[in-house]
């Protein structure tokens, strides 16, 4: 979602006034409700900035990456909350109501997820919710991408991002077959609610088979990025930019192959290159 502002561009010594294309930026409060001791509960999950749309998909692949659910059939209903407000009339309330309880540490609900539009993990409390819940390593076999694959998805990304080509203010994260194919992208201003939003919407579709795909961002890699992929057991991440060394020491750990610095030419392998067919 985009406005157009007035704004003066500079250029070689000479203003000219025109309209530009700007990323909205609105919060989102995501909520949880689920039924224990027979009686119904609402948490507040989240408050996170975001690019307004697929609002139900960003809140599926949430509860998805932080493994309060194990499933999106454990969802039950998703309901827009709240007045329309601000200059757009947006909803800024999401609820979710779900049918299993088993993962729901209330504790750490209470604690908080704040996050922000740049980064969700510095946006938390406390480090002590940056939790993997994984205990199995990736099969090393698969998938397997070719080189001139993981060299063309900077290409697509951009063909598949509407958005981006006009504000060039927002991030985007792409699932890609082995053939090139893109299944599907998603788009916002923070990195991590688009990769949220591409997780809710693939496993809400079931458009995930991570023997033959991979997952593409537009920027770098950090930390929370990897452990998002990693709860769908996706063996290769590839990113634009570069990764953080906690995102590096993340994917050896769990085996995935990590990419960066992707361009049309050239990328480095930072991790498990075996994936790779050079």
């Amino acid at each position: 979602m985009e406005v157009k502002y007035n704004i003066v561009k500079l250029k070689e010594n000479r203003t000219q006034e025109v309209k530009d294309h700007v990323s909205v930026e609105e919060p989102l409060e995501m909520n949880l409700r689920f039924k224990q001791n027979s009686s119904w509960h609402t948490e507040n999950l989240s408050i996170t900035m975001r690019t307004p749309g697929d609002d139900d998909n960003l809140i599926t692949g949430f509860l998805f990456n932080e493994r309060i659910i194990e499933n999106v059939n454990q969802i039950t209903k998703i309901e827009k909350q709240g007045d329309q407000v601000g200059d757009y009339n947006i909803q800024n309330k999401i609820e979710a109501t779900i049918n299993n309880i088993k993962n729901i540490d209330i504790g750490k609900l209470k604690r908080n997820f704040l996050t922000n539009s740049s980064c969700g993990v510095c946006g938390k409390t406390s480090l002590d919710t940056v939790e993997v819940i994984k205990n199995d390593k990736l099969n090393l076999s698969f998938p397997k991408i070719q080189k001139k694959i993981i060299m063309k998805f900077p290409e697509l990304l951009m063909n598949e991002q509407s958005s981006f080509s006009k504000t060039g203010g927002i991030h985007a994260s792409s699932l890609i077959s082995d053939s090139g194919k893109v299944i599907a992208t998603k788009e916002d201003v923070g990195r991590h609610n688009a990769l949220d939003k591409l997780v809710g919407y693939v496993h809400r579709k079931k458009l995930i088979d991570n023997r033959s795909q991979f997952i593409a961002c537009s920027g770098r890699l950090n930390f929370e990025l990897v452990q998002k992929s990693l709860m769908s057991n996706i063996g290769v991440m590839a990113g634009v930019g570069a990764p953080t060394s906690l995102a590096i020491d993340l994917a050896k750990r769990f085996s995935m192959t990590l990419l960066g610095f992707v361009k049309n030419n050239s990328f480095n392998i930072y991790t498990n290159k075996e994936r790779i067919i050079l």
